[in-house]
């Protein structure tokens, strides 16, 4: 089971690298191709958040796959990998299946138990079918990462009142203004976390807020879920205009480049009034050297890990109860993994078997002669069927159940011996 994970984290490597290294979705098909172009990768997922970048395959190599999954990072990073190592992690078979299912559950997100990784993890698997990554191995991974997922959310209380990046940028903001509800407040994007700060906004008393998004189709959809709030559209034409009137600016957009920087800033804003700049997006939409106008103050993503942390302790304990849970799916994955070794025999035995009974079917109905009815010939055909089905079904479930390895290998080879079985020829 050469299955790895090789990626990096909010827990391994800053916003800094971690934007280097982000691959948006319009890039995953071209990412899931090249890394298939590699020659001991012959799986490969690619799960991509402003948190985590990580990349599952199955490799006829394990050393080399991790070898080639980790030089891909270092050129699209475009730094060396000996740079770039300290930053990677790197996981293995049973290690590799306990941490994705860790990451569907929340367990590994910055917000213990958030709900939005589950959609990623399924968004990431629906793309790896799509464009051909999924092998058997990942396909059933995946999918049973995310049954696992749902699994802690409905048998725990983990998701209970569980914060998301945006719930959390908003109780920064929270601790570091006096009135929140005074304050002109702008969010650029009209995403789904943008749409999850106009919720917590409001929770907290904020009823004017200004959208700015490229799509005003996109901003008055947003607009319509929340009809008691009094929220203002501009054209992305018109952001710096709504910047500059602001006490309190939120970015949340997929813009692969800062859209605001310094020097757009300088223009735009009159020094005697302060700005605060949360942005909560990876690859960042402010430029770092924001942070060199005294007028401004600008947290990002990695500012965020003080707020989740008051909040993490009573998550903790129940966390407890989702491991549980986490490590019963892995020896569920790890048992089907295991008959899988029972295939060719099974197929193989079952062909033979079929043989047989084609065989005598034919010497039967000959015998009969051509004024045996077609429907009776039906009638001997679903008979023979259905005693070989009956016979070869206890031996098959019992095979396939046996967890301990070497009686199972034991019995496959007897079976491969009584009922002179050559598996290799059929499979070759």
């Amino acid at each position: 089971m050469n299955i790895v994970v090789v990626g990096l984290s909010h827990k391994t490597a800053s916003v800094e690298v971690r934007e280097k290294l982000s691959i948006s979705e319009a890039q995953i098909e071209n990412a899931i191709a090249t890394l298939k172009g590699y020659p001991h990768i012959e799986e490969i997922a690619i799960i991509s958040t402003c948190n985590r970048l990580e990349i599952y395959g199955v490799a006829l190599d394990i050393e080399q796959g991790v070898k080639e999954i980790s030089q891909f990072l270092a050129e699209k990073a475009k730094i060396s990998l000996r740079e770039l190592r300290p930053n990677l992690f790197t996981l293995l078979r049973e290690d590799a299946l306990r941490h994705l299912m860790r990451v569907s559950a929340g367990l590994e997100s910055l917000v213990l138990g958030e709900g939005q990784i589950l959609a990623q993890v399924k968004n990431t698997h629906k793309l790896g079918q799509k464009y051909q990554g999924l092998g058997r191995l990942l396909d059933r991974l995946f999918k049973q990462a995310i049954s696992t997922g749902k699994r802690v959310r409905s048998e725990t209380s983990i998701g209970t009142g569980a914060v998301s990046i945006s719930s959390a940028a908003v109780e920064l903001v929270y601790t570091k203004v006096d009135n929140l509800t005074a304050n002109s407040i702008t969010i650029v994007g009209a995403g789904k976390m943008a749409c999850l700060l106009v919720k917590h906004l409001l929770s907290k008393g904020v009823t004017n807020i200004a959208i700015v998004n490229r799509s005003h189709r996109r901003a008055q959809a947003l607009c319509d879920q929340f009809a008691q709030a009094n929220i203002t559209i501009y054209p992305i034409s018109e952001m710096m205009k709504a910047v500059a009137t602001s006490d309190l600016v939120f970015t949340s957009t997929g813009a692969t480049e800062p859209i605001l920087n310094r020097t757009k800033l300088e223009t735009e804003l009159t020094l005697d009034k302060s700005l605060m700049l949360v942005d909560i997006s990876v690859p960042r939409n402010v430029a770092a050297d924001v942070n060199e106008i005294k007028c401004v103050n600008a947290y990002n993503v990695d500012d965020l890990k003080a707020v989740v942390a008051a909040n993490q302790e009573s998550r903790r304990k129940i966390a407890q109860e989702a491991e549980g849970i986490i490590e019963q799916e892995v020896n569920n994955y790890l048992l089907w993994w295991r008959s899988l070794e029972t295939v060719p025999t099974i197929s193989c035995l079952r062909s033979k078997v079929e043989s047989i009974r084609e065989q005598e079917m034919e010497k039967a109905l000959s015998r009969l002669g051509s004024e045996f009815g077609e429907k009776h010939q039906e009638v001997i055909e679903a008979l023979t069927r259905g005693i070989v089905n009956k016979i070869l079904h206890e031996p098959m479930v019992q095979l396939r159940a046996q967890q301990d390895i070497e009686a199972r290998r034991h019995c496959l080879r007897s079976l491969q011996m009584l009922f002179d079985l050559d598996t290799e020829e059929q499979y070759s």
